[in-house]
């Protein structure tokens, strides 16, 4: 069974990756690592010349925004809500500058499109957005997409990127998601704490026995998603028609391996509902977690 979902991989023709703030930057500084986002994009443009649709997921625009004007971890306490959507005005820019950059080395054309709940929520927004991800596919552009941190709120968030990666694969049609994050996937219990802890490679089905298994824990001071946001993502990503697949970033060609269909990460196997509601999964995991995530 997983054998054939892994070679079935190979098949796929809208892939959405995601990848966190963690996986970009120089845990030392907080730099940009721009060998590994050169590597990342390199992998996508690879996709994207296979004849693949390719959107991209990325964090870091509140830390490079940090970075740029020299704040520590902690925001002025003021009025800390304002600072952090400063500090995702000046860094999404930056970010996006940089993945232009790189992008048109490969002679690709990268475009931004950034989400709030409202655009999930709205039909007339939703409908919005899906055409201009059809129309960025027709013309061979690759998205690029982040939450609008400089205007979200408490009640407009999405939550994390692991739950926007999800509601962008489910909006879009798309029959993959690549969450790269800096573990290598789903287990029985957190294997930093468990040493017995064992590796789950398919999912063929969620159950709240695996749901029971998110627990709400990470291994970055960077990223805000632990495997709990990961599960939801799964949920939304399955119940849509897309497989969905958690895998480590440590090396970033891990992406080309697994559309060879190589057995990397957790592969949770594609389970569509039919009648399934995005807008009302989103409220639903809002109202049970108090911000989307």
């Amino acid at each position: 069974m997983e054998r054939h979902i892994r070679e079935g991989l190979r098949d796929k023709k809208r892939i959405v990756v995601k990848i966190g703030s963690s996986s970009l930057q120089h845990a030392q500084t907080g730099d940009l690592d721009y060998i590994r986002l050169e590597v990342l994009v390199r992998e996508l443009c690879n996709l994207k010349n296979q004849g693949k649709d390719v959107t991209l997921v990325t964090s870091g625009a509140i830390a490079q925004g940090r970075k740029a004007v020299n704040l520590s971890g902690t925001a002025p306490q003021d009025n800390p809500i304002a600072v952090k959507q400063a500090c995702a005005a000046i860094g999404q820019a930056r970010l996006m500058m940089t993945y232009q950059k790189i992008f048109a080395e490969y002679n690709q054309v990268a475009a931004q499109i950034l989400m709030t709940r409202q655009t999930v929520d709205n039909e007339m927004n939703r409908t919005n957005a899906q055409n201009t991800f059809e129309a960025l596919f027709a013309m061979g552009v690759i998205p690029i997409v982040n939450e609008n941190d400089t205007v979200a709120t408490h009640e407009i968030e999405i939550g994390d990127n692991d739950t926007l990666s999800a509601v962008v694969a489910s909006m879009i049609g798309a029959d993959l998601l690549i969450l790269l994050s800096d573990i290598d996937g789903l287990y029985t219990d957190d294997p930093r704490r468990n040493p017995d802890a064992r590796f789950v490679e398919l999912v063929e089905k969620l159950d709240e026995r695996l749901l029971e298994m998110g627990k709400s824990s990470t291994g970055s001071g960077v990223g805000t998603g632990g495997m709990s946001t990961k599960l939801i993502a799964a949920q939304i990503a399955t119940k849509s028609g897309a497989d969905m697949i958690i895998a480590n970033s440590s090396d970033i060609r891990i992406i080309h391996r697994i559309m060879d269909g190589r057995n990397y990460g957790t592969l949770f196997a594609a389970n569509r509902e039919e009648e399934f509601d995005l807008p009302a999964f989103l409220a639903m995991v809002h109202d049970k977690h108090g911000n989307g995530a």
